[in-house]
């Protein structure tokens, strides 16, 4: 774990003026102008019935589906290209970006196999669970779903850099290259991770109190709504630089030097 957040650390201070463009027109930019032309869809529903959380839901999602569907690819894409980035080609912005861009369609190809591959595996047997056995075995299954689900989402957690990092862009050799790439390391990695969790959790809490408090003396005003969407777009703009960079030193740690980086030593 130590040896990969010094990595981490190590390649985004290496790369610091290209990640710091990429994450800014991908990652910042996108959330000051969502925050600009739908708040809602940035700040969230604005009040939920607590007697149906549900419907407050739907509505939020009905009218500003759109706006999050086209941040969330951007987003992406961004997110790709930082991991490009990271590669051994050293690449530059221009092709960092067009790596992103290059695997996104694989890239959703194999999450849209994940999430359907999930729901088959542990929507089944909790489905069944709650019309044979009821909300009490329901609640028991869905325990022991959870607890499956994290572990998938830990073996696959590595997807991306798969991708990017190892070249590969077919989306079932990528799952199972992350799948490999963990065997042995899921618990290690599962600390790993809640600890990074609870950090950037902290971190986001004592930052948005702060930034809150800020906005909220700025009245909600369009001035109000852009400082708040670059305050959420640089928090977002950090966070995903340091996932990336961390999911990037760990996919490496644990495959070891690419074939590519071999070669160049020895030429």
């Amino acid at each position: 774990m130590g040896s990969a957040w010094s990595e981490a650390t190590a390649m985004i201070s290496a790369n610091r003026d290209l990640v710091a463009i990429i994450a800014g027109i991908f990652v910042f930019l996108p959330t000051i102008i969502l925050a600009v032309i739908a708040p809602e869809a940035a700040m969230g529903p604005a009040e939920v019935n607590p007697d149906d959380p549900m419907a407050a839901l739907q509505a939020f999602y009905s009218a500003n589906g759109i706006w999050l569907f086209l941040i969330g690819i951007v987003n992406a894409i961004g997110s790709l290209a930082l991991f490009a980035l990271f590669a051994d080609n050293r690449p530059t912005v221009g092709d960092a970006i067009a790596t992103g861009v290059k695997t996104l369609l694989p890239y959703l190809a194999a999450q849209i196999l994940l999430v359907l591959g999930l729901s088959i595996l542990l929507g089944i047997p909790v489905g069944l669970a709650v019309g044979l056995g009821g909300t009490a075995a329901g609640v028991l299954v869905g325990l022991v779903a959870f607890v499956v689900l994290v572990y998938v989402i830990i073996k696959f957690s590595l997807l991306a850099p798969a991708m990017i990092i190892g070249g590969i862009l077919n989306p079932v050799r990528a799952l199972r290259a992350s799948w490999e790439a963990t065997k042995g390391n899921s618990l290690r990695l599962m600390l790993f991770y809640f600890l990074l969790g609870i950090a950037i959790v902290v971190i986001a809490l004592v930052f948005g109190l702060i930034s809150g408090l800020f906005v909220a003396m700025l009245g909600t005003g369009s001035v109000a709504a852009m400082v708040g969407g670059a305050l959420n777009g640089l928090l977002s703009a950090v966070w995903t630089l340091v996932i990336v960079a961390v999911l990037s030193a760990t996919y490496r740690q644990l495959t070891g030097p690419s074939a590519r980086s071999v070669s160049e030593t020895f030429e």
